[in-house]
């Protein structure tokens, strides 16, 4: 009897272990994603601003600014898609409600440029910015999911 009774807590050992180190996998997995994805995010912001200054005066620059930001829109929606481990739930929800602000400036912004109003002041005020801004604070709580 006690030999069952050992093989079965054994088992429930090894099962719950296999899906404890599933879940750390998984956060892992996501905590890279999410930092490729904020190194993307870091990136765009560098780029864009020069892009809308020289976009005002180079239609070739105007048409690269319009290639990045659908580029991110699209970087956006396959972010939001990934389903977070449990223990990334609360960061997630930030990052998707950060972003939908994000494509929304983003739509906002391509507008714009299609009405022919181009103008790069609009760009740092706009809620593109500040999104980027809330999107990168949450680094270092993204860090902390991969240790």
């Amino acid at each position: 009897m006690k030999k069952i009774i050992t093989i079965a807590f054994m088992s429930i050992l090894t099962l719950s272990g296999c899906s404890l180190l599933g879940e750390v996998n998984s956060s892992l997995e996501y905590a890279d994603n999410a930092t490729e994805y904020v190194s993307t995010i870091k990136e765009f912001s560098n780029e864009v601003p020069a892009l809308s200054q020289d976009a005002v005066t180079d239609t070739e620059a105007r048409k690269n600014l319009e290639k990045e930001l659908q580029l991110m829109k699209t970087e956006i929606e396959e972010f939001n898609a990934i389903e977070p481990p449990q223990i990334a739930e609360g960061v997630h929800e930030k990052i998707v409600q950060s972003n939908q602000q994000l494509s929304d400036g983003i739509e906002l912004y391509l507008n714009n440029i299609e009405n022919g109003q181009l103008d790069p002041k609009a760009l740092e005020d706009s809620e593109i910015m500040q999104s980027i801004d809330n999107i990168t604070s949450l680094a270092k709580q993204i860090e902390e999911l991969g240790n």
